[in-house]
């Protein structure tokens, strides 16, 4: 099923620099541009609300967007976004047009399942996700939601590497070395640390612990005067 495109509109705007910008933000807007496909860059301002709402969602880099412009429409992805460093505010946001023979280089997240068939976990091992998200190369109109990983059957200290999750058609990864690119692991339990508490032997005692002649009582003193 293909996935369904993030609707927005936008205004087109005139000049550039800090000045223009700030001033599109105090219209509770956020400057922007979309570039790419060999055509001129357009400046525009959208409202703040809708990119901010697709940005939580937490797919708005890998979900393609079909943005008016006055009247015109562009099919974009975001690229990068400016927060504000404080309140995470969308401070500009960057678009990429894209066509039916685009390819780009996404980060996809990476959900795991199959925890209850898992003989590793049951052993006690623990599920160590190194990469939250992993580096591919997708058409433009058939970026994953997600890569899915199933860890069902694995044992204790199994790796999950990049080069034998099985991606869709036309997806490969973004990376030199696939078989390098650990996901996660099955990692072993921790072996707790055992304290003896038991009180050491006479033998296990130093020799200059050891009571010494002149430190017998000096009743036993008197009696070998006797």
């Amino acid at each position: 099923m293909a996935k369904s495109h993030i609707q927005m509109t936008a205004d087109k705007r005139e000049g550039s620099g800090k000045g223009t910008a700030r001033a599109v933000r105090r219209e509770n807007k956020i400057p922007a541009v979309i570039y790419g496909d060999n055509k001129e860059p357009v400046l525009i301002s959208l409202d703040s609300k809708p990119l901010t709402t697709e940005y939580h969602k937490g797919h708005i880099f890998t979900a393609l967007c079909d943005m008016s412009v006055d009247g015109a429409k562009h099919l974009v992805i975001a690229r990068d976004l400016q927060l504000d460093p404080v309140t995470d505010r969308i401070l500009h946001a960057d678009f990429l047009r894209v066509t039916e023979k685009t390819v780009i280089r996404v980060e996809v997240p990476v959900h795991f399942t199959g925890h209850d068939n898992c003989p590793g976990l049951k052993a006690g091992a623990t599920l160590t996700v190194v990469n939250h998200e992993v580096p591919l190369m997708c058409p433009a109109n058939a970026i994953p939601d997600e890569i899915v990983i199933d860890i069902a059957g694995q044992e204790i200290g199994h790796s999950f590497k990049l080069a034998d999750v099985k991606l869709p058609n036309g997806v490969k990864p973004a990376v030199q070395d696939a078989e390098a690119f650990t996901i996660a692991t099955l990692a072993a339990p921790r072996e707790e640390e055992v304290i003896d508490t038991a009180a050491p032997t006479a033998s296990e005692v130093p020799a200059t612990e050891a009571s010494k002649p002149e430190d017998a009582p000096k009743d036993d003193k008197k009696d070998a005067k006797k």
